[in-house]
């Protein structure tokens, strides 16, 4: 599988697992895997949810900031991946 960069972590909210991701490029869709790839970070999740500004969203694109929950701890400029066929 490839990976296209897509975005980065802007902020983790720890209590609610959920990372805030700044997207710089392409598109991300529910159903879509992402891996999210840091110093010490190294963790891939599926979305199966996405939220801008608390609004349930079906995808997002380029210059959107988006909620998205995952499984383990990410941290600020962690770089975010779509992995792709």
């Amino acid at each position: 599988m490839k990976e296209q960069e897509i975005g980065y972590v802007s902020k983790y909210f720890g209590q609610i697992s959920i990372a805030a991701i700044e997207m710089t490029a392409g598109k991300l869709s529910i159903g879509d895997t992402i891996h999210i790839k840091g110093y010490t970070t190294d963790l891939t999740v599926e979305v199966d949810s996405m939220q801008i500004e608390h609004e349930v969203v079906e995808s997002a694109k380029k210059g959107d900031s988006i909620g998205v929950k995952v499984t383990d701890k990410a941290r600020r400029k962690d770089k975010v991946f779509k992995l792709v066929d």
